[in-house]
């Protein structure tokens, strides 16, 4: 999508260890009008699926999966890191790792919100090792629901988390591809 594109290549900074900052249009200050394009764009990729739910954990996927959510006229659902006292005891769970954070969470979905009637395109904003996307398809997966695809904002394809997905049989639609970042330069697959 050459218009999130356009927004990498001229607001994103790229730091050492593969970090790609994108936090003034993506995933600290929210550009809405960008993200409603981005929604617009998976709805496009996605139409006919049959997409009954969204899927997306916590924190920064929310906003993209809001937008996705509102254009397919459907539920948004929140994987949460940790279990919360106002949450239910009955709960989906599966461990994940991080890579920004560099950290394992146990990650949940109470079950009243995600079951077998669900046809689920799970949406976030980064694919780097895939490990947060292979924790939400198990989630899918213990509810009984079929995972229709992934709708991901950026991918940094050289970390190989959507290979990974796509070997597993998985639709991986990625708005922006980044085949290689270094400290001087940015390139798109």
């Amino acid at each position: 999508m050459k218009l999130l594109e356009d927004r990498i290549l001229s607001e994103g900074k790229v730091r050492p260890g593969g970090i790609l900052k994108v936090d003034s249009f993506l995933n600290h200050q929210l550009d809405p009008q960008l993200l409603y394009e981005m929604a617009c764009e998976l709805k496009r990729l996605y139409e006919g699926a049959g997409v009954n739910k969204i899927l997306t954990i916590e924190a920064s996927g929310i906003a993209i999966a809001s937008f996705v959510g509102y254009v397919f006229g459907c539920p948004v659902v929140f994987a949460k890191k940790s279990k919360t006292k106002n949450i239910s005891d009955e709960l989906y769970s599966v461990q994940v790792e991080s890579f920004t954070h560099g950290n394992t969470n146990t990650v949940v979905v109470s079950k009243e919100y995600l079951g077998a009637q669900d046809r689920v395109l799970i949406v976030d904003d980064f694919l780097a090792t895939g490990a947060a996307l292979v924790g939400l398809k198990a989630l899918v997966e213990q509810a009984g629901g079929t995972v229709v695809g992934v709708g991901i904002a950026i991918e940094k394809a050289f970390q190989g988390g959507g290979n990974l997905l796509r070997a597993q049989g998985l639709r991986v639609e990625s708005l922006a591809r980044i085949a290689s970042m270094s400290d001087d330069s940015l390139r798109f697959c």
